[in-house]
C-alpha cells in the first residue's frame, strides 16, 4: 500500500485552540519539598508555559489547596500572567475529585488536558489517571512539575506514560503553540517569552538578534 504523505501536522500536537491547560499546587509549601528540580528552574519554566498560555489565548485553570491554611500562596509567575483570573481552591489531593474543578473543565469544553504542578505523584498522577479514565487526553509538561525526590518523579512519569499520558516540556510546549515561523502575529510574542524564560535558547536568540539582526521566520 503506499502512503502519501502531505504538509499538515499530526493530530496528537497541541494548537492554542485545541486544549486547555491546568497548573496545579504551584505554591510555597509544596515546593519547599521539592527536590527532582531546583527550584529556579522550576518558577522559570511554570512562568514559561504560563506566559504561553496566556499569549496564545489558552483556557486555563488554577487550582491550589488550602492556599489559606497550609500551602500559600500561587507561584506570582503564574498569576502575573492570569491578573485578575480566580484561584480554585481545593481540599482533595486529586484536582479531579473537586467539582468546582470539574466544573469549570466542563465549562471550557476541551477533551485535550495539559498538566503541570506540585507534585508530580499525587497532584498530576490524580488527575491524569482521572481523566484518562473518562475519555479525555492528558499531556504532562515534566519539567514544569516536581516531587520530593527523583525517583518519585520519575516514577510517577512513567506510571503516567503506561497508562497513556503523554509527556512533552516547557520549552517544546510554546514552540508546539507556534510551530511555525511564518506566524507573523505571534512571532515577535514567542521569541520574546523564549528570551525571557527559554534558558540557553533564549540567550541565543537575543545573541543572534543583536549581532545579526536574524530571525527564524525572515521577519
Amino acid at each position: 500500500m503506499t502512503i502519501t504523505a502531505t504538509p499538515t501536522p499530526g493530530s496528537s500536537l497541541v494548537s492554542p485552540a485545541n486544549h486547555a491547560l491546568i497548573l496545579i499546587d504551584f505554591q510555597s509549601q509544596m515546593s519547599f519539598a521539592t527536590k527532582s528540580i531546583d527550584a529556579v528552574a522550576l518558577r522559570n519554566n511554570a512562568a514559561l508555559i504560563s506566559h504561553a498560555a496566556k499569549g496564545f489565548g489558552v483556557p486555563t485553570i488554577l487550582t491550589t489547596v488550602a492556599e489559606k491554611s497550609f500551602s500559600g500562596p500561587m507561584f506570582s509567575e503564574i498569576t502575573d500572567a492570569f491578573p485578575g483570573q480566580k484561584l480554585l481552591d481545593r481540599t482533595s489531593m486529586n484536582t479531579w475529585e473537586d467539582a468546582a474543578v470539574i466544573e469549570e473543565v466542563n465549562r471550557i469544553g476541551k477533551t485535550r488536558l495539559v498538566f503541570a504542578g506540585l507534585w508530580t505523584s499525587v497532584c498530576i498522577v490524580g488527575p491524569t489517571l482521572s481523566a484518562l479514565d473518562q475519555g479525555f487526553e492528558a499531556y504532562v509538561i515534566a519539567d514544569a512539575c516536581g516531587d520530593v525526590s527523583d525517583e518519585a518523579h520519575e516514577r510517577a512519569m512513567e506510571r503516567m506514560i503506561q497508562a497513556g499520558v503523554r509527556p512533552m516540556t516547557s520549552l517544546q510546549y510554546i514552540l508546539e503553540l507556534q510551530r511555525d515561523w511564518a506566524r507573523a502575529e505571534t512571532y515577535d510574542f514567542t521569541t520574546g517569552v523564549a528570551k525571557k524564560y527559554g534558558g540557553a535558547y533564549g540567550l541565543g536568540i537575543v545573541y543572534a538578534k543583536t549581532m545579526f539582526g536574524a530571525s527564524e521566520g525572515g521577519h
